[in-house]
């Protein structure tokens, strides 16, 4: 990643600030602005607060406060100075920039019907999240995600902060490009919450492969159903299944002969198990693959990929930082 991807996230004025933040845009994670409050970023997993001279510091005391202005500077610079043109993705709490990298946003709320949120208004707070594309994370996993050359039904079990989004993203690449164990295939994605392709404008800032069609900033169930009556996908991937609808959708891709990659929070298959939307699935031996992701040393690893039933088929070791 280039510090110029990241300089252009501020107007000018503000880049001579950033500058020295962004030569490490490597080890960059999270950058975030609250009005009238210190500005923190998060490296290597630490937390720092930003100071006057663009120093990165661990007391507060030398922190730099955001100024009202100054957020709704990058804001507007963000929107290319139209905010009314991004008001669908404000209307979610987070904007998708050139590079992937994603904005969230927080402020008062403006209701419809009083249940729906219509807009977001006095935006006084900025979650910047950078985008860390890792290509070939998944390359020692592929072995025992196929079966004479067809991809099998592959469940990511992961906590947060363990990969899932990396190795997810990776995968959906190698499946669409192709790869010794398998030829390339069509991938559907379904990308909810822009994190996997990181679309701006319509168009993946990450590398997805070839053969891959995303719906974007789309519910999961609907998008699924669209994917198949639209693009005809051999595999469909989705992120964090999270209720029943998620389930009985996949149930019905899989009933039109698509295969799944599909990720869910948890800290073990038991865990997952136990989940009351997910006993049916587990029950009838949906996934052909759990893979469990964890940290060990603070490195994100692949604890074990399982069978249907169950039954460990290999662990690996750390696949990113």
């Amino acid at each position: 990643m280039q510090k110029e991807e990241i300089l252009h996230i501020f107007p000018d004025f503000m880049r001579l600030t950033w500058e020295k933040v962004a030569e490490q845009a490597d080890r960059l994670q999270e950058i975030r602005l609250r009005v009238n409050q210190p500005v923190t970023v998060l490296m290597d997993h630490t937390e720092y607060f930003l100071s006057e001279s663009g120093e990165l510091t661990d007391r507060e005391s030398d922190a730099r406060y955001s100024r009202e202005k100054e957020l709704e500077a990058v804001l507007a610079h963000v929107c290319r100075y139209s905010v009314y043109a991004f008001a669908d993705e404000i209307r979610q709490g987070f904007m998708t920039i050139p590079g992937g990298h994603r904005i969230g946003v927080a402020g008062q709320v403006i209701l419809e019907n009083g249940e729906q949120v219509r807009n977001i208004k006095y935006i006084r707070y900025l979650n910047i999240r950078i985008a860390h594309e890792i290509k070939g994370v998944s390359e020692k996993a592929l072995p025992y995600l196929y079966r004479e050359g067809e991809v099998l039904n592959t469940l990511i079990i992961s906590p947060p902060g363990c990969g899932k989004t990396t190795m997810l993203r990776d995968l959906v690449r190698s499946f669409s490009e192709g790869n010794i164990y398998g030829k390339g295939r069509n991938v559907g994605l379904v990308d909810e919450r822009s994190e996997i392709a990181g679309s701006y404008l319509g168009i993946p800032q990450n590398d997805i492969g070839i053969r891959t069609d995303v719906m974007d900033a789309c519910p999961k169930r609907e998008g699924m159903m669209m994917l198949i009556r639209s693009m005809a996908p051999d595999i469909l991937a989705v992120d964090e299944l999270g209720d029943k609808e998620d389930i009985e959708a996949m149930h019905r891709a899989i009933r039109c002969g698509c295969r799944v990659l599909a990720t869910i929070h948890g800290f073990s298959i038991e865990e997952v198990r136990a989940k009351a939307y997910m006993k049916p699935v587990m029950e009838e031996k949906v996934f052909d693959r759990y893979m469990l992701l964890g940290k060990k040393n603070n490195k994100c690893n692949i604890i074990g990929i399982y069978d249907r039933e169950r039954n460990l088929c290999s662990n690996l070791q750390e696949f990113c930082c």
